[in-house]
């Protein structure tokens, strides 16, 4: 019996060294969680996630963007034919990056929305993700979206209104930072919309206002609406691109309204960041 009892403790004894080894004693508590990921590979992460979602879901949204900018550019034709050069790259170039306001402005604010609504933002915050990755990623994922879109508008309409090709490149500028700009503002705009209704409307104005304000002629708006005009987003990226299609393009220009877009880009970024820690942890 005492031989019995000997090899039980024994046993015991051996069962309790790795834990014992391991410091997972009781009284230590919970074992502590793992470190949060760091901000890159969790961007590349949620950008490759969100582009494949949307590369699924969002190719007929995509082509109604595409077909409803080329069809205001035909109809915007018979209004400024005859009329000054300038109004025609207007037209093309408020057109190509309105494909960017329906995207990453409209669509975006629609799925931040409904994210707050459905309670998807509590799967996120389970996440060991930091927020700036989920927007980050969400955002460029809808920007890059828009690329096929943009550039098949904008040869649509050089064509259309006989403009030069030499300088589409620009695109390669316009649309990250133009759609940085939107996107950034679409997410906020559906992360502080109370209601998914609501955010709903609030992208729908946004592209309505891209719409009118970037696809009209400016010398052709009134004063006050003129001033609106430069408070929005596209705008610089409109303004960018129509420069490009000048004889001889003020290069020195382009690059000051790209840099426009670029802060906005960052302003509302980090403005979407904190509406995403806010909503997430209400």
């Amino acid at each position: 019996m005492s031989v019995m009892s000997s090899a039980a403790s024994a046993a015991s004894a051996a069962l309790s060294l790795p834990v014992a080894a391991a410091g997972t004693d009781p009284g230590e508590g919970a074992a502590p969680l793992a470190p949060r990921a760091r901000l890159l590979p969790a961007l590349g992460a949620v950008y490759r996630a969100q582009l494949s979602r949307a590369r699924v879901a969002r190719i007929p949204l995509l082509f109604v963007a595409t077909f409803q900018s080329v069809g205001i550019m035909i109809m915007m034709r018979g209004v400024v034919a005859g009329g000054s050069a300038s109004a025609a790259t207007s037209v093309v170039a408020g057109s190509s990056v309105l494909v960017v306001a329906f995207v990453a402005l409209n669509l975006l604010a629609q799925y931040f929305g409904q994210l707050r609504a459905s309670g998807g933002l509590d799967h996120y915050a389970t996440l060991p993700v930091p927020p700036a990755a989920v927007v980050l990623g969400t955002a460029g994922a809808y920007a890059s979206f828009t690329v096929p879109g943009t550039i098949a508008t904008a040869a649509v309409g050089c064509a259309l209104f006989q403009l030069p090709f030499a300088n589409l490149w620009v695109l390669g500028a316009v649309i990250p930072l133009a759609g940085a700009a939107l996107a950034g503002l679409g997410a906020a705009l559906g992360l502080l919309a109370p209601r998914q209704e609501l955010a709903t409307l609030f992208g729908q104005l946004g592209m309505s206002a891209a719409l009118l304000l970037g696809v009209l002629p400016a010398g052709n708006l009134p004063g006050p609406v003129a001033y609106a005009r430069d408070l929005l987003p596209s705008t610089y990226g409109v303004e960018a691109f129509a420069r490009t299609f000048a004889p001889h393009p003020y290069w020195a220009a382009v690059v000051a309204d790209l840099g426009v877009c670029a802060a906005v880009g960052v302003l509302s970024l980090a403005v979407a960041t904190w509406a995403y820690r806010r909503a997430a942890c209400r």
